[in-house]
């Protein structure tokens, strides 16, 4: 499966803690001119049924994206206690043109979401390197009143960005949440948010800076 993404701080904020920074190479550099590939080893989680999410690579080797069409949250009209969170877990296998390394930079999410006076919503996303023993994450939260897009940012500082090991294949796996709270509204009526757009997809973008590798 392939699609592309907009990614944020979070992601930043848990490469800064998960991996050292790699010694020697170069300062950041313009994309390689061979493609990344990216494959999707595993997609598990309630917001993401099989056949429902895809990742794809930017022309330009700058971005990735990951895009789902059935990813929602909701809460009140009658709808069962487990349909207020929804989570998608992705293990995505990274091939990277020999010579460089990356890290990503940033993070965009965005989806729609129709909160009632008294209800609201989260979204939260989770990143790791295969192998590391740290993961960082960063949560956004709405409330209602609220019927409108959505769209959260988080970004890394240049100095700041962790870079994946050289000559190391380790897997990159993001961890995505909604979950929606009824709180004060009415129990009877509908409060929802998705990882979607009106026309059934949506894009979360994972925006990558490149490093040459130290010769060996």
């Amino acid at each position: 499966m392939r699609a592309p993404l907009l990614v944020g701080a979070a992601t930043a904020a848990l490469f800064t803690s998960a991996l050292p920074a790699q010694a020697g190479g170069s300062s950041i550099v313009d994309p390689p001119p061979d493609k990344i590939v990216i494959d999707v080893a595993t997609v598990n989680g309630s917001g993401c049924p099989l056949g429902t999410a895809a990742v794809a690579v930017s022309e330009d080797n700058t971005a990735f994206t990951v895009t789902y069409s059935e990813y929602l949250a909701q809460t009140g009209g009658g709808a069962p206690p487990t349909a207020a969170r929804r989570n998608c877990q992705l293990n995505l296998l990274v091939h990277v043109p020999q010579g460089f390394t990356y890290a990503v930079a940033s993070a965009d999410y965005r989806g729609y979401a129709s909160l009632r006076p008294g209800a609201s919503s989260t979204e939260k996303a989770s990143y790791y390197f295969q192998g590391s023993p740290s993961t960082a994450s960063r949560t956004h939260t709405f409330r209602g009143p609220y019927e409108d897009n959505w769209q959260a940012t988080d970004d890394t500082d240049w100095a700041q960005l962790v870079w994946a090991p050289c000559g190391v294949q380790r897997n990159f796996n993001i961890n995505t949440e909604l979950r929606v709270t009824a709180g004060t509204s009415d129990p009877a009526a509908t409060s929802y948010m998705t990882m979607d757009s009106t026309d059934g997809d949506i894009s979360t973008i994972y925006h990558l800076a490149w490093k040459e590798c130290p010769a060996r």
